[in-house]
């Protein structure tokens, strides 16, 4: 991998950083091969914001989606995918104070464009809320223009491959798990696919608050590997029935919480595996945008079904410190150069791996 010393970075920030950099755009929704590696110019940072060169970029099914047109109708064309990132700082902005020229840094994945909705929380309520790689270009590049007030402090000590496997999945995981779903310490919960990339840092994050968690998998591979996390335990749903395991295992009572990542027809699923007074989190729609379930489901057993969406830049750092003490691993399946993003986008949709998957800029 090539990347710029610290020193030399220092040297190149001394002059304008004007000139292009590589980077990976689409010109239209449509499968993997619209992804199109090309050279952009460089933005300078204006007041308030950084220039950050990313060091590593990584991929999420969300990246998927906008590609495919399934997010947004219309985007600026060309447009940069990619909302996480490990970088450090390049050049710093008129008004900037408390960065210097190489501090590590995480961009926030997700932030309001507009400066006075910077202090709504939960910040994907704001109206301008928006993600790096949709409202505004993303990470797929050697460089990303980024609000200082929305840039983290890496202080994790790990690989920038290790590190960007981390913004958007560990966030959002904290998000749901912690702020939404509200898991303690003795709480029974169960995950669904433990082995991708936001599940197996759901079931990581569940596990460090204390709770018992159980897990679903397709496969006896996913299975070895949810285990490996701290699952206690695995469900794979290609030859059982996930409800009537988890009743099983939790004497017939459902479990506290479900952090369910794939919606459609999975979820009325989950509504009937959490416990009376149990908490039902929709994170996501990966078995699809629409569902059909009997509210009394709901109601005569008193169940909560609540969102969750995006992150805020507190769930980040909180996340971070528990990487930071161990108690959180990142999961890279492989780190692939910039110029094949392509493949890193069938990799994604074909549910080819086991973990995050990395872009490599510099290479």
């Amino acid at each position: 991998m090539t990347t710029m010393t610290k020193s030399e970075t220092v040297r190149g920030t001394q002059q304008s950083m004007a000139g292009t950099m590589k980077a990976v755009v689409i010109r239209g929704f449509g499968g993997p091969e619209v992804l199109e590696s090309t050279e952009v110019p460089v933005a300078e940072p204006q007041p308030g914001h950084l220039l950050i060169k990313v060091n590593a970029a990584g991929l999420n099914r969300f990246d998927h989606y906008i590609r495919q047109g399934e997010i947004a109708a219309e985007l600026p064309w060309p447009h940069i995918l990619g909302a996480d990132a490990a970088g450090e700082v390049a050049t710093i902005g008129a008004g900037v104070t408390g960065f210097e020229i190489g501090d590590a840094v995480i961009p926030m994945p997700g932030y309001p464009l507009d400066e006075d909705e910077w202090g709504i929380r939960p910040a994907g309520t704001a109206a301008s809320f928006t993600l790096p790689g949709l409202g505004r270009p993303g990470t797929y590049a050697q460089y990303i223009e980024f609000p200082a007030e929305f840039t983290v402090r890496d202080q994790t000590g790990l690989s920038p491959e290790l590190v960007a496997t981390l913004p958007v999945v560990l966030a959002t995981a904290v998000r749901s798990v912690k702020t939404v779903g509200g898991v303690k310490s003795g709480d029974t919960v169960l995950v669904h696919a433990g082995a991708g990339g936001a599940g197996s840092m759901q079931l990581q994050l569940a596990k460090a608050l204390g709770a018992r968690v159980a897990t679903t998998v397709r496969s006896q591979e996913d299975a070895d590997f949810a285990r490996s996390l701290g699952a206690d335990f695995v469900i794979d749903t290609s030859t059982d029935d996930f409800v009537a395991r988890v009743k099983e295992w939790t004497d017939g009572q459902g479990v506290d919480v479900v952090i369910d990542s794939l919606g459609g027809d999975v979820l009325p699923k989950s509504i009937e595996a959490a416990r009376p007074l149990g908490t039902i989190v929709v994170f996501g729609f990966a078995a699809g945008t629409e569902t059909t379930f009997d509210v009394t489901s709901l109601f005569f057993t008193q169940k909560r079904l609540l969102g969750s969406m995006a992150s805020d830049k507190e769930d980040l750092e909180y996340g971070l410190e528990l990487v930071a003490a161990g108690q959180i691993k990142p999961i890279l399946d492989r780190a692939l150069p910039l110029s094949e993003a392509a493949e890193a986008h069938r990799l994604i949709a074909d549910n080819e791996i086991t973990g995050s998957l990395v872009l490599l800029p510099w290479v």
